[in-house]
């Protein structure tokens, strides 16, 4: 799994690493349609950047990577394409928990999956289960999310410990509000990448990132790779991070 090019010609920055990245995951569609391709096989060469970018997270010893997988928009999508992406998951969770295991990466999907069938609830709860005590990076998968449902599910969350008086309305503060969203009480976002030439966040970790340095790329994300990746490191170190100060 962690058989990956070195990058001693890569300049790479001296300074303080992010801790948690998320990344916005974008051009699978864009790539295959440019070779003349089905867009599912953009799909399938996104898989492998998924796994490059994993790697290099952990040889980085990044403490979060958070990959923005499936929005509550994609839905609008066609029918066969929606299927084939949940095909592909369901691949990828089966074929890779082995190695999750192994290198003590946990895995967290977070997302609504109450649309998606007792079958793929049952294969994601067992793989977060099996991952449930590593200790390395966690590996958040981001499916069927979408920023302004996690802060309302958050709230409704809030709202029923109130009403069964178990936290008084005056206690609630912004690290309090963090513990229920999706993400929990984690660190919050320090870099997020977006590829594929877009510039916007797209209804993203929208409580998350508030702080967050943004990077954007042109390539499309079957073609982001460990260089890619080091040069959006290499610019978070760049940055001064103020965090309005």
């Amino acid at each position: 799994m962690l058989n990956i090019p070195s990058l001693k010609n890569k300049k790479c920055l001296i300074g303080k690493n992010p801790h948690h990245v998320a990344v916005i995951m974008d051009g699978n569609g864009r790539w295959a349609e440019k070779k003349g391709k089905m867009r599912v096989v953009g799909h399938q060469e996104g898989l492998k950047a998924v796994k490059k970018v994993v790697k290099f997270a952990f040889i980085k010893k990044l403490k979060i990577l958070t990959l923005y997988a499936f929005s509550s928009e994609n839905w609008k999508r066609s029918e066969l394409e929606i299927k084939a992406l949940i095909k592909l998951f369901l691949f990828a969770l089966n074929s890779e928990i082995h190695n999750l295991t192994k290198y003590n990466i946990r895995l967290k999907i977070i997302g609504n999956l109450k649309h998606f069938n007792k079958d793929f609830q049952h294969c994601v709860q067992k793989a977060e289960e099996i991952t449930l005590k590593n200790s390395g990076l966690l590996l958040n998968i981001a499916i069927n999310y979408g920023g302004r449902w996690d802060i309302i599910q958050g709230i409704k969350k809030i709202f029923n410990r109130i009403q069964q008086k178990k936290l008084k309305l005056e206690k609630i503060n912004e690290n309090m509000f963090s513990q229920y969203l999706s993400t929990g009480n984690s660190l919050p976002v320090d870099l997020v990448i977006r590829t594929g030439g877009e510039k916007r966040i797209s209804n993203f970790l929208l409580w998350q990132i508030a702080y967050s340095e943004l990077y954007f790329t042109d390539v499309l994300w079957p073609d982001f790779n460990q260089y890619i990746f080091q040069d959006a490191i290499n610019f978070f170190i760049s940055r001064n991070r103020r965090f309005g100060g």
